[in-house]
């Protein structure tokens, strides 16, 4: 006769051990339903499930304009005054491109930020909740001239992406790739640190991020958003910081349904940018905070 006392003690136990478990399985599904595989597949390979519209991004960064824009950009000088040089208008020319060195702009990757909420510490310290994408990032597939630069996509009201700014560098396309299956990587832009979420635990990419971590090797996303709240809960749009200019702070960039070089649109950061205006172009230096952002 079988012993249902026994058998029944033996499931306890076996549900009680399958919590963590089960615990882990669903963090590591809640962060698979922010971010998958963050590298650009293929041509042939099925697109990115994570990033919506995904097509039209591909078709954007390959699109001559872009292109044109970009080759624009790396022919103009850089400004040298600190933040303190005039807005240089980039005069319209018919091949901006010709005389330059070959090269492509590559797929783009997902650029994924701290939400305002997590910020604030009003959402749950969970990924679905603290990390948001925002834009789209594009690098160079080699350095021309020297320079390496970022195509930066925004989301287009109704659907798509546009061209939001070409900036100098590709620090944000070079940390944005490293995420993998099962990991996430965003940003802290004030900072411009950036992180990797592996599961519950957030890890530092750079020496900003290991700052922002007060020099500790990793924490939990519970312990992050004590740190990131204590820098910015009184800093968010509508504050006092915020309303008196000190901060850009966390709101999400503007949807656009027009034509992309119809509104000025600015990448944020420290670098310098191509912002594109009425169909000009012109390269701003965003001046540092002077309150010590």
């Amino acid at each position: 006769m079988r012993n249902t006392s026994s058998t029944t003690v033996s499931c306890s136990r076996a549900a009680r051990s399958s919590r963590p478990l089960l615990l882990i399985a669903a963090t590591a599904s809640a962060l698979l339903s922010v971010v998958g595989p963050a590298h650009a597949a293929p041509a042939k390979d099925p697109l990115p499930a994570d990033i919506p519209d995904y097509q039209a991004a591909l078709d954007a960064v390959k699109s001559a304009d872009v292109r044109d824009t970009v080759c624009r950009f790396l022919r103009t000088p850089m400004p040298t005054g600190g933040g303190t040089d005039p807005v240089q208008t980039i005069p319209e020319t018919a091949e901006p491109c010709q005389g330059l060195p070959e090269f492509t702009i590559k797929n783009p990757v997902a650029r994924n930020e701290i939400t305002p909420e997590f910020a604030a510490g009003t959402a749950q310290p969970l990924p679905t909740e603290a990390i948001k994408l925002t834009q789209l990032v594009s690098s160079l597939s080699a350095a021309v001239n020297g320079r390496t630069a970022t195509v930066m996509l925004a989301p287009t009201r109704g659907g798509g992406w546009h061209l939001a700014a070409v900036r100098d560098g590709d620090s944000d396309a070079t940390y944005a790739s490293k995420a993998t299956l099962g990991t996430l990587v965003f940003t802290e832009p004030q900072i411009r640190g950036w992180y990797q979420l592996k599961l519950s635990t957030v890890e530092p990419l750079n020496d900003q991020a290991r700052q922002g971590l007060g020099g500790r090797a990793s924490a939990s996303l519970s312990d992050y958003q004590k740190l990131v709240k204590s820098r910015y809960a009184d800093k968010l749009p509508g504050s006092e910081y915020d309303t008196k200019g000190y901060s850009s702070g966390y709101s999400l960039p503007s949807t656009r349904s027009d034509s992309p070089s119809s509104t000025l649109l600015v990448a944020g950061g420290s670098g310098t940018a191509l912002a594109l205006a009425g169909g000009g172009a012109a390269v701003i230096r965003r001046q540092r905070r002077t309150n010590g952002r």
